[in-house]
């Protein structure tokens, strides 16, 4: 089972904000998202940002000829 839990990292330990999903020694793989990897060239989504660059043909919908053999 894989499970996400937020939390910080303050004077040698690491504080989670709510308790863990597991109640035995289980092996843990922790991520610390610095401000050098939060800042990296990665940007959040701009709502409409594709808008007039994307189209969808009139025929999208249309079967297709591969499979004709079939219907």
């Amino acid at each position: 089972m894989f499970a996400t839990i937020k939390g910080y990292y303050e004077l040698g330990q690491i504080i989670l904000e709510e308790p863990a999903p597991v109640e035995s020694k289980t092996e843990v793989i922790i991520t610390f998202l610095t401000e050098n990897v939060a800042n990296s060239g990665f940007h959040k989504r701009v709502p409409g940002g594709l808008k007039g660059k994307v189209t969808i043909p009139d025929d999208f919908n249309a079967t297709l000829d591969d499979l004709k053999d079939y219907m």
